[in-house]
């Protein structure tokens, strides 16, 4: 039974996400679903079918994906009830994807499901595929690649996080760069220590070529 909802939600995700261009698409979920499983295996921890459920549904509420926060939240709640999934588990994954989004701040997370689901997600958001994902999300919000003129964002509300002027560049030194040291679990941090200092190299020959002189 377990096996058949995680392909029925598997292919649920498919259908809504598969042709997203932000770097939010089916392959992020995949990945995020790939990395959190790994990490709840190494650490011994954590119940893997809500691992798994939430890894696959963490963007289907997301307000970045959809007009109206309620309008994603609310096809989540039609998924479970199609799914018929139990209360319990639904109040688990709901929580899961409540807490783990960076815009919502350093909240206390409520399972070690959504801390091994959050080192997951945060993983996809660093290293060669968070450089990708990043000039991707960028180009699909409009957003300059880079402008030397902009100040790097401190402390910011959720609203200017999501709203505020900024480039795809200033966004490792806003996000991306913080990443590895607000990681929970000891799996995540190894796995990140490769993926940001690749991005640190990136940003150094990012730089170099932007200011040469010909």
């Amino acid at each position: 039974m377990k096996q058949t909802m995680i392909d029925l939600t598997e292919k649920y995700v498919y259908d809504q996400l598969n042709s997203d261009a932000s770097g939010h698409d089916w392959f992020h979920i995949d990945r995020v679903r790939k990395l959190a499983l790994h990490i709840a295996k190494e650490e011994g921890k954590g119940n893997e079918f809500i691992i798994e459920l939430a890894a696959l549904l963490h963007d289907i509420p997301d307000d970045k994906l959809n007009q109206e926060a309620d309008e994603g939240w609310g096809k989540l709640d039609r998924w479970f009830q199609e799914l018929k999934l139990d209360i319990d588990s639904v109040d688990a994954i709901k929580q899961i994807i409540n807490t783990i989004s960076y815009s919502s701040g350093q909240l206390k997370l409520p399972s070690i499901e959504a801390e091994i689901v959050q080192d997951a997600d945060r993983l996809d958001a660093i290293g060669a595929i968070g450089i990708a994902r990043t000039f991707a999300f960028g180009g699909k919000k409009g957003q300059l690649m880079f402008d030397p003129s902009l100040p790097i964002r401190e402390n910011m509300t959720k609203k200017e996080y999501r709203t505020g002027k900024s480039s795809s560049v200033h966004h490792f030194y806003e996000k991306l760069l913080r990443l590895q040291d607000m990681l929970n679990t000891c799996t995540a941090k190894r796995i990140a220590s490769e993926r940001h200092d690749y991005m640190v190299r990136f940003l150094e020959e990012f730089k170099k070529e932007w200011d040469v002189r010909l």
